[in-house]
């Protein structure tokens, strides 16, 4: 008998004999009660880091779980693999972007593997693969032959550095969280999809969620954006326009003191442009800019602003409100 434990040669002689028994491929099962575990798939950067290590042992222990309480568990993996991340570095290290994938998901496949995680390898699938993306194009073509999906202008958070857009999620303290370049709040044409068209019926989903922690199931809540209110128009001073207001509380119309924009917003430039207030105005805008949307709507942030310089006329008392 060995005086150490060859962790080594146990591990890969029991993983083999995993792989050749097919342990972890799922077949369907009448006589047990099902239970599907999905862990986010990972955009296969080519090495697993200790984040992803902790995120998918948790899931696999989680599996096994559910696996000994006699459920049928499928356990699939897959690759997060088509965008720009992936030609950028495709185009640093030199190699065609198939090529590129291709051997990141090797690398990163046979560590998992190494790590004894329990997916059903024969469900794996890849985002960037046609047999893939071409569902999704389909997909997008019902959508668009239905006319919920459109184009317009709209602010993304932009990563010179990526030369991509940036998730709300994806910028940490005004950084692209992959290169650490500052990111920018830009305008962009893009495509939109008519979400709110389905807001019942997605919250109506939620309600279905069971267990899930109230504060996901209001962010989840929050996301879908169904408001219902009042929308009422306020004239400028000293410009041909009006600002559109939406109000969940039309009531407080009458205790209005000031009106707030964001900093994104078209007219910030035209109640400021050549007045004392340009300068001072546009510096705060940057600033306000470098924040995410989360951490600016954030209640840990303080809540700052800067007078424009404008007023906009109240619709019923006729006051100057400043804005």
């Amino acid at each position: 008998m060995a005086d150490t434990y060859d962790f080594r040669s146990i591990e890969r002689k029991w993983q083999d004999y995993w792989r050749q028994h097919n342990l972890f491929q799922v077949e369907r099962r009448e006589d047990k009660p099902k239970f599907y575990y999905l862990d986010m798939y990972p955009y296969p950067s080519g090495e697993l880091h200790m984040g992803h290590v902790r995120n998918y042992i948790i899931g696999d222990a989680f599996a096994r779980y559910r696996t000994m309480q006699g459920f049928n568990v499928l356990h699939p993996m897959g690759w997060d693999s088509l965008g720009l991340p992936t030609e950028n570095a495709a185009i640093k290290f030199n190699q065609h972007p198939v090529e590129w994938t291709a051997l990141c998901v090797g690398n990163m496949k046979a560590q998992f593997e190494r790590l004894g995680i329990s997916y059903d390898w024969s469900r794996e699938i890849d985002t960037s693969s046609p047999d893939y993306y071409g569902w999704t194009q389909w997909l997008f073509l019902q959508l668009y032959k239905n006319g919920l999906a459109y184009r317009g202008p709209g602010l993304v958070n932009w990563c010179p550095g990526c030369c991509t857009v940036l998730a709300n999620e994806q910028v940490v303290q005004g950084c692209c969280e992959r290169c650490d370049t500052a990111a920018e709040r830009v305008t962009r044409e893009q495509w939109f999809f008519r979400i709110t068209d389905y807001a019942e019926k997605l919250l109506g989903d939620v309600k279905l969620l069971g267990r899930w922690p109230e504060r996901v199931v209001r962010m989840q809540e929050h996301w879908i954006g169904k408001s219902e209110g009042f929308s009422f128009r306020l004239s400028v001073e000293g410009l041909d326009e009006q600002m559109e207001v939406f109000t969940t509380r039309i009531d407080t119309i009458f205790g209005v003191t000031s009106m707030v924009l964001a900093p994104e917003h078209p007219l910030v430039a035209k109640l400021t442009e050549g007045t004392e207030f340009e300068a001072p105005v546009r510096e705060f805008a940057q600033r306000a800019m470098g924040l995410s949307v989360m951490e600016r709507g954030s209640d840990e942030t303080e809540k700052l602003g800067i007078f424009t310089g404008a007023y906009a006329t109240h619709p019923l008392s006729g006051q100057r409100i400043p804005i």
